[in-house]
């Protein structure tokens, strides 16, 4: 329990909490502590000033009794302990306790210690310290002094024998009890204690209520998925739709599972493959000799026995399954390893009929249309027939599989189109000029490797991959960046500066990146974050160049749009058990190796298009 980040977390609030509101509770306390003192002290002023006046006549007519009466019925009042006069040798001479009359007072005790702490008493004394709180039998008491000064009307009567040199006659202490005071006080200070201690347990439970919510539970979500995914069980998934970091740990935990699934699954194709490769090439190199020997043999057998049916039919099935064995273990070869395009002029028309042809029993088994659009006019092109033909084949097997069996048509068109490079022509290399290598094949954008590169911005530090076609701006950052901000690029490897010093925007007069693609010269582009201005010399001046558009469309189930970018990394199917990955990363291979493009546009339910387009070598 107090290893719990929730427990800290209440705890360090508990502490805070206590410590502000204790403080403003003894504050507060203390405050009306001070103002009822010095109300009860103003009031027992007003009352020895009360005393003063009425006893001044009573005292210069000698009238004793008349004295007494008036300080006994004051002196017994609720809340009065005691009135007392004492003359200038400090004896009392009056007292609502009969009791004290004529003793002499101590003058070091509470009554006197003030205006006798020096040698002398002190003639003038300020109101504020008149009054002194000292501990009584019955609790604590307030006393309030005031001095009887010596008047004219009193060295002047004829009943008095005082000097006209004598400032202080005597001394009218009156004293009242603050047990009402101190019950007050006391009475407040345990309902402050009880709000403190009520809103301390109210903020720390509404406190604990929603970290428990909001901290607790997601993060013990996350350490229990975290387990479980270190046992090797990567199909947790966390359920946050919150759009705080909670909720963003929670996707990042996501999609780092999926990742790590995927690569674990590719992985394991890429064994398999790789396995696969091995025994392809151990059953080409064991088998294909005496399948030859075989081939060779049965079908000179097959000519010689012309006019002796019972033999032919044998053989023929002999010859037919030879080749059909020899056909699997180059079509083991051709998924294991890609051979080099044998490129000659050829007719796309002609290939993609030839394909057709191949293929046609598959079309009519699934009940699908396959429709024809061919440009006649297109141009023949350098390519590798039987690698194009074989692109052909998947991807109209695919749009077979895709499609549904109740007389969907596949449409095959093919027509002749310029393009200028803006937006067609892809950087298949990038180097910093040190000559370090900025391609990254682990992040794809539509299927293609990206540049990466490191980037500084807004005190942020991190990496960011740029489009690899030129004029796209499908660019990924790895860091947090505001539109318009400058951003400092260079090289993740060397950390050697990409921007050019001597060159500003032409678009928004911001800084400009550069880096090197082999054989195809410098590359330039805007280094503000939003910046769309990009160059590159060596493709523009070839200008518009003219392509061999193919296109296969379908109206099948479609993609999701969060496959399209993977559907042509290897190992990547969606097929299950039932498909190896590699039918599209072999496409893709062989179209990338004729320098040209294929991109794919699908939308659920409503079919996907995939476009090919190959450069016209003139």
């Amino acid at each position: 329990m107090f290893n719990k980040i929730v427990f800290k977390l209440i705890f360090a609030v508990g502490i805070s909490i206590t410590l502000i509101i204790g403080s403003f509770a003894y504050l507060n306390v203390e405050t009306q502590n001070d103002i009822l003192l010095a109300e009860t002290e103003r009031h027992a002023y007003q009352q020895s000033e009360t005393i003063r006046s009425s006893t001044k006549f009573g005292m210069l007519l000698n009238e004793r009794e008349h004295v007494h009466e008036i300080i006994n019925a004051i002196g017994n009042k609720s809340g009065i302990q005691e009135v007392r006069i004492f003359n200038k040798e400090g004896e009392i001479i009056y007292s609502s306790n009969p009791v004290h009359i004529g003793i002499m007072v101590d003058k070091n005790a509470e009554a006197c210690y003030t205006c006798h702490e020096s040698d002398e008493p002190l003639q003038k004394l300020a109101i504020t310290d008149r009054s002194r709180i000292f501990e009584s039998d019955s609790g604590r008491v307030m006393g309030m002094i005031n001095p009887i000064y010596n008047e004219p009307s009193c060295y002047k009567a004829d009943c008095h024998a005082h000097e006209s040199d004598q400032i202080v006659l005597g001394v009218l202490d009156v004293t009242v009890s603050l047990a009402q005071i101190d019950h007050i006080i006391v009475h407040a200070k345990t309902r402050m204690f009880l709000f403190a201690l009520i809103v301390i347990v109210a903020i720390s439970s509404v406190l604990l209520y929603f970290v428990r919510i909001w901290v607790d539970k997601p993060v013990h979500k996350l350490v229990e998925a975290t387990k479980s995914v270190a046992s090797g069980n990567l199909n947790p998934t966390l359920a946050m739709n919150s759009n705080d970091e909670m909720g963003t740990l929670a996707r990042s935990f996501n999609n780092m599972t999926k990742k790590l699934a995927e690569a674990r699954m590719q992985l394991f194709q890429s064994d398999k493959m790789a396995s696969l490769g091995r025994l392809a090439a151990g059953v080409a190199h064991e088998i294909n000799n005496p399948l030859t020997g075989i081939l060779t043999y049965s079908s000179f057998l097959l000519k010689r026995t012309k006019n002796q049916p019972e033999f032919q039919e044998d053989l023929a099935v002999i010859v037919r399954e030879t080749k059909r064995s020899r056909e699997i273990v180059k079509g083991l070869l051709d998924f294991a390893r890609q051979s080099i395009p044998k490129k000659n002029a050829a007719s796309l028309n002609d290939v993609i009929d030839r394909a057709s042809d191949v293929i046609e029993n598959q079309l009519s088994i699934n009940h699908v249309k396959l429709l024809k659009e061919l440009d006649t006019a297109l141009p023949d092109i350098v390519v590798d027939a039987n690698q194009m033909q074989q692109v052909i084949i998947n991807l109209i097997v695919n749009a077979i599989h895709a499609s549904d069996k109740s007389g969907s048509t596949i449409t095959v068109t093919t027509k002749l189109i310029s393009l200028a490079p803006w937006g067609i022509t892809r950087i298949k290399n990038a180097f910093c000029p040190k000559g370090h290598d900025l391609m990254d094949p682990s992040i794809k954008i539509k299927g293609m490797p990206s540049i990466r590169v490191q980037a500084k911005a807004d005190g942020r530090e991190g990496y960011i991959n740029l489009d690899p076609v030129y004029g796209k701006n499908r660019t990924i950052y790895g860091i947090k960046i505001r539109d318009k901000v400058k951003v400092e690029i260079s090289c993740p490897t060397c950390n050697t500066s990409l921007l050019d010093k001597n060159k500003k925007c032409p678009s928004c007069g911001g800084p400009i990146y550069t880096f090197e693609v082999q054989d195809k010269g410098r590359f330039e582009g805007c280094a503000m974050k939003g910046g769309e201005w990009q160059y590159w010399e060596a493709v523009e001046k070839e200008g518009q160049k003219e392509y061999a558009e193919i296109t296969v469309a379908d109206e099948g189930c479609g993609i999701p749009q969060e496959n399209l970018g993977k559907i042509f990394e290897p190992f990547y199917t969606t097929k299950g058990q039932k498909g190896t990955g590699l039918g599209l990363a072999v496409i893709w291979g062989i179209i990338d190796n004729h320098n040209g493009r294929i991109t794919v546009e699908s939308e659920v339910g409503k079919g996907t298009v995939f476009t090919i387009r190959l450069p016209i070598e003139k």
